[in-house]
């Protein structure tokens, strides 16, 4: 299967700030994920198609125009956490379709951390160093989430988010991986900054979202069988295997064992 979209935005993000070289295999090759990777070179990181070398904490620079985010709304609100504790300012645009998706939820919780952020056009950075802060989400969303976590990293104080239900937990199982001092319970996420990240060589699972369409076509056809190799089972995204289940549709999960602390199985 493809690489987890969701995963390789944050191996590209989080390696970029990271300490070291990160090896990289199984990325996604969609849009969405090639636009978070050309934002990060026009903030001056070493990305390729298989490696991204860190610069540490303090590494990116300012662009030299706009960060064009595509269609990629993880790209915008995930770059916007990161670079709203940058002491220079970004200004991040993307198509006509993610111009008129809501960036207040990740813009009003930013500027309560200190954060210069302003919407329409999108622009973060520039009042470094933040302050942590706690944070009850009015909406469970990874994105929002994702953000107030790397902010964090830049700010002086711990950074709490508590969400009215569990989103998907990809940036906390990754920072922690990557040294990060992230302790979850319930819907609750704590971070205290302070720690440098180390980079993380990883093979991303393959995306469970893409697998379901097999999944589904296989267990419906009377003599069929589908094998999917490595493949992503992170119970924040496993709801397709839970309502298989449940409706007596045969899926069994062989070989489990943890990428990046990321479940996977065939």
């Amino acid at each position: 299967m493809p690489g987890d979209k969701s995963i390789s935005h944050r191996a590209l993000i989080f390696n970029a700030i990271a300490e070291g070289t990160a090896e990289i295999s199984g990325l996604s090759e969609g849009a969405d994920v090639l636009s978070s990777a050309a934002c990060l070179r026009a903030l001056g990181a070493e990305v390729g198609p298989a490696r991204v070398v860190g610069g540490g904490l303090g590494g990116l620079r300012q662009a030299a125009g706009p960060l064009d985010c595509g269609n990629s709304g993880t790209t915008m609100r995930l770059l916007a956490g990161l670079l709203a504790g940058q002491p220079f300012g970004s200004i991040l645009v993307g198509d006509e379709s993610l111009s008129r998706r809501p960036m207040g939820r990740v813009v009003a919780p930013l500027r309560l951390m200190g954060a210069h952020a302003e919407e329409s056009p999108l622009r973060v950075g520039g009042a470094a160093p933040l302050h942590g802060i706690r944070y009850e989400s009015p909406v469970a969303s990874a994105q929002v989430k994702s953000a107030l976590l790397l902010a964090g990293l830049y700010a002086e104080g711990e950074t709490v988010v508590v969400e009215p239900a569990p989103s998907r937990d990809h940036t906390e199982l990754m920072l922690r991986a990557m040294g990060a001092d992230v302790e979850s319970s319930g819907v609750s996420v704590r971070l205290r900054p302070g720690r440098p990240l180390k980079a993380l060589s990883l093979r991303v699972p393959g995306d469970l979202s893409a697998a379901a369409f097999w999944l589904v076509a296989g267990a419906l056809h009377g003599a069929a069988s589908v094998r999917l190799p490595a493949v992503g089972v992170n119970q924040t995204r496993a709801g397709v295997l839970a309502v298989m289940e449940r409706a007596g549709l045969p899926v069994r999960l062989e070989s489990p064992r943890l990428e990046g602390r990321e479940p996977v199985a065939d």
